[in-house]
């Protein structure tokens, strides 16, 4: 794990620095590569590929719909926004796969994720009258069969996100 976090580390240096001033980068990268290992031990995430596939094609959808949804308001006269709080009940189990939809939901226009606590996302939205719930269920079960896990009943777990 420390060679491939070195090397990514190494890439955008060489990225950066133009390929360039490697006398100074070369021990800054290998300190990096080491406090990265130290402070964030490895855990092995086993991601699936075809749901991997899945998830990308439902993520660019939705965030091309989103964005076109945000210029339009944007660009409106009135500005019609209805912005709320809103929090959600997460059926998602694993820790990585939690961080994984609060950061996915912060990529989509419209959306920011605020707050994430044991099993409850907070989410900052545009308009409060949208389907959100429903996009961050649909969001839910691609995430959670892109890290192999199953999802809880919807009527066992509580009864959604408050607004």
């Amino acid at each position: 794990m420390l060679l491939a976090r070195a090397a990514l580390l190494a890439t955008l240096w060489w990225t950066l620095a133009d390929g360039t001033a490697w006398a100074f980068g070369a021990p800054v990268v290998l300190l990096a590569a080491g406090a990265s290992v130290a402070l964030q031990p490895t855990r092995c995430v086993r991601l699936r590929p075809l749901a991997l596939a899945r998830f990308a094609g439902f993520f660019a959808l939705r965030s091309v719909r989103a964005g076109l949804d945000v210029a339009r308001r944007a660009l409106s006269p009135r500005l019609p926004l209805a912005p709320t709080l809103l929090d959600y009940s997460l059926r998602l189990t694993s820790e990585p796969a939690r961080v994984f939809l609060a950061n996915t939901l912060s990529l989509l226009p419209g959306t920011l994720s605020a707050d994430l606590t044991g099993d409850r996302l907070r989410v900052h939205v545009l308009d409060a009258s949208l389907p959100i719930e429903q996009e961050l269920r649909a969001a839910e079960v691609r995430i959670a069969a892109l890290f192999g896990q199953s999802l809880p009943d919807l009527l066992a777990s509580s009864n959604g996100p408050k607004v």
